[in-house]
């Protein structure tokens, strides 16, 4: 490059120094066509030295993202600090960010009432002012038109208890921010939203794509007892068979599971619900031997069933509570996230749900949000909810289930 400039100075000086004995020729014209080729010659070197440059840097910002466009919110690779594959989104902690709430769910008809908790009472809003940073990557910022673009002709379905129904909740609301006219999303059968609603679809119509929840607490069948079985028998749980909605779940894009808050002794035998395995009643069966049973049949059956292919299935691990004290039902909600998990970290449901998933034949994403959770007592519904008894079981929103959704994004648009 220097050698370039210094010869084009060269010519350019001698151009109108001392005369070249050649220019006392007659042929006068030569040393000007000279001179112009040289000049044409100098500007095709610097042309193409300038377009080697530009793609050497197109090149470097191809391989080296995270010094493009940073303050844009593309969901691709270049959004984390390294690769996808090597950062566990997952391992991270916290972190205030005043940018939060990304949406008001006095101003979102598909949020629950008794999760709203400002709305019902609660005198600060600290606990929608928090951030899931993982420790070695960024996750991009929620983009709503982006996903509600992405989605366009899809059907996200989500399956489990109350707790899915929250976090179904939770990704409506997100989107809705997206949709310039809130008129056209709506729920498909113009029914409320209740506790015990076995379906509920929501339908963005502009993007022509739906959004379900079916209550499936277990994920297996409940069915009436045997004839001439023991009093205490009222139903049983088919651990053997999948819900009988399964068929509803089949044709989905985006497929998301979760179960664990009904394995316990109140939802199942001081219920009078008892076990059942190929027709038979199987009375001193463990919960923990019943919920492995429910899981391999879950399992068998997204492994049949299921093209992951099309389909993406997570499952979303089991969401620790913080009660006080669980027999008396006492409940206290903190201001700030806890320090410390407190073992709350940590959760047999959830450790056997890795377990099943890691042994399956196809692909599921084990969504694991116990450990990312368990800081989280602040975030609980507590006293401020609808009803009189509180609640540090399930979430107000916004809150926790959104970072749910923000994850469970991350890993689809990378």
């Amino acid at each position: 490059m220097v050698e370039m400039v210094s010869s084009f100075s060269r010519s350019h000086s001698g151009h109108h120094g001392r005369r070249n004995p050649a220019l006392n020729s007659p042929r006068v014209p030569l040393p000007r066509k000279s001179w112009i080729s040289r000049y044409f010659n100098v500007i095709v070197i610097v042309w193409i030295v300038i377009s080697v440059l530009f793609v050497m840097g197109c090149g470097y910002l191809y391989v080296f993202p995270s010094f493009g466009d940073s303050a844009g919110h593309r969901y691709e690779i270049s959004e984390f600090v390294g690769s996808f594959e090597q950062c566990d989104i997952l391992d991270g902690q916290w972190i205030r960010d005043e940018t939060y709430p990304l949406y008001n769910s006095t101003d979102c008809p598909f949020a629950e009432r008794g999760f709203n908790c400002l709305r019902n009472g609660r005198p600060d809003n600290d606990y929608q002012k928090w951030r899931w940073k993982p420790r070695h990557c960024e996750i991009p910022r929620f983009n709503a038109r982006e996903i509600l673009e992405r989605l366009r002709g899809k059907r996200v379905v989500f399956v489990g208890d109350s707790m899915s129904r929250t976090q179904w909740e939770s990704l409506i609301c997100l989107l809705m921010t997206g949709v310039e006219d809130k008129r056209t999303v709506y729920e498909v059968n113009h029914n409320r939203i209740t506790k015990q609603i076995r379906f509920l679809g929501t339908r963005f119509s502009s993007f022509n794509f739906t959004i379900e929840f079916f209550r499936s607490v277990f994920l297996v069948q409940e069915g009436r007892p045997p004839k001439h079985g023991p009093r205490r028998v009222r139903s049983v749980l088919k651990l053997d068979v999948l819900d009988n909605l399964n068929r509803r779940w089949i044709d989905s894009d985006i497929l998301i599971f979760n179960s664990g808050q009904w394995w316990n002794p109140g939802k199942l035998f001081n219920a009078g619900l008892y076990f059942q395995v190929n027709g038979t009643l199987r009375l001193g069966m463990p919960i923990a031997t019943g919920l492995r049973i429910a899981l391999t049949t879950w399992a068998s059956w997204v492994e049949t069933m299921i093209d992951t292919n099309r389909t993406h299935v997570f499952f979303r691990t089991f969401e620790p509570s913080h009660w006080s004290n669980p027999d008396l039902r006492s409940c206290k909600v903190t201001r700030y996230p806890l320090l410390e998990p407190r073992g709350h970290n940590r959760s047999e449901v959830s450790d056997m749900i890795s377990e099943i998933i890691a042994n399956m034949k196809v692909p599921v994403t084990l969504l694991h949000v116990t450990a990312m959770s368990s800081y989280r007592s602040d975030g609980h519904v507590g006293e401020w909810s609808d009803t009189p008894s509180p609640d540090c079981s399930h979430w107000c929103l916004p809150g926790v289930p959104d970072a749910w959704n923000e994850l469970m994004f991350s890993y689809l648009l990378t």
